[in-house]
């Protein structure tokens, strides 16, 4: 493990099951019942160059429930690199005012370079069509907890990947990562065009999972333990493609007329969010809003802890996490939404 977190391939099933108990150890302060000031002094740049609220502001909380402060600039337009300064000058810059970074930007690999020009950790917030390692981390912390909760074992589960497998970042690095444990089953399922990228079903494949791919939703799944859906991501269309997809098949929506007909009373439902909550916009549909089986939210939650772990095992503080821990003082509710059911 190098001192960065640029995308899955860096990652050995032995760290991977690392972080995951050392977000275990961050869910009392994530949950907002200890507080911990171990990176007291240092600072976070984050660096958003493309659109994001989860992502970003889920890092910044991670990185100040740590004890540590952050800065944030967000677009091009308010920075230096809409003057033309190169992602090198920019790194070597940002590495002489903090402690860490967070990128995220619209072009595959510029993290990567980024990261070359720095010595301070660097972590993918997302680049582009490419990879978002820290969400397919989560990810599978999520699909951990949920499992436990269920009796479940990952080992031999089936899950199915669904909706924009061409474009999305999350299901890239969420593949890749599952492939690590197992054997697993996985079925794919996206409009024609926008299927997963070959390379990736091959990786999978020659690690001993079977992978599928079907055209549509319309059959039974009713052994699925997981299903992760996600966004038709049309801001990476070109013209030609916004023309083709203008209209896509509703045979693509999960929901719970779905759920209730052709799934498992257990399985559970991920998607990576945003979800595009309009009227026709083939995504995930609100009317599981308030399911137990919907663990969209819990998923979002588990971006703290899952960050925490990121944060304090690149800046190598994890023994001294628990050293201060103190009571928090203020109010804090019982579930943080008005829907959350207590599991």
């Amino acid at each position: 493990m190098s001192s960065h977190l640029l995308s899955v391939d860096s990652l050995s099933r032995d760290y991977v099951e690392h972080l995951m108990q050392l977000a275990g150890r961050m869910e009392p302060f994530a949950q907002r019942r200890k507080v911990t000031r171990v990176l007291e002094g240092a600072v976070l740049g984050n660096l958003f160059f493309e659109a994001s609220t989860r992502t970003r502001i889920s890092f910044h909380a991670a990185f100040s429930r740590l004890g540590g402060s952050v800065c944030d600039t967000t677009g091009f337009t308010f920075s230096s690199m809409a003057k033309g300064e190169s992602l090198y000058d920019t790194s070597r810059v940002m590495g002489g005012y903090v402690d860490a970074v967070v990128l995220r930007h619209p072009d595959q690999g510029a993290v990567a370079e980024f990261a070359e020009a720095t010595r301070v950790p660097v972590i993918n917030g997302g680049d582009g069509p490419g990879e978002h390692p820290s969400q397919a981390l989560l990810d599978l912390y999520t699909i951990e907890k949920e499992f436990a909760r269920l009796g479940k074992r990952l080992e031999g589960a089936h899950f199915l990947l669904t909706g924009d497998l061409k474009h999305g970042r999350t299901v890239h690095s969420l593949i890749k990562l599952l492939s690590l444990f197992g054997p697993l089953r996985i079925t794919l399922v996206s409009p024609p065009g926008l299927e997963m990228p070959r390379h990736l079903i091959d990786l999978v494949t020659s690690r001993g999972h079977r992978v599928e791919q079907r055209e549509s939703l319309a059959n039974d799944f009713g052994d699925l333990d997981v299903i992760y859906t996600t966004r038709i991501q049309k801001e990476r269309f070109t013209d030609e493609m916004s023309e083709t997809f203008a209209g896509i098949s509703q045979d693509f929506i999960v929901d719970r007329a779905f759920l209730d007909q052709r799934c498992s009373p257990t399985t559970i439902v991920m998607h990576p969010l945003p979800r595009d909550s309009r009227p026709g916009a083939n995504d995930l549909n609100v009317d599981l809003n308030g399911d137990p089986r919907l663990a969209i939210f819990r998923q979002a939650d588990n971006g703290i802890p899952m960050r925490m772990a990121i944060f304090a095992n690149l800046l190598q503080v994890e023994e001294y996490i628990e050293r201060d821990a103190q009571d928090v003082r203020w109010f804090v509710p019982p579930t943080f939404g008005v829907d959350d059911r207590t599991l």
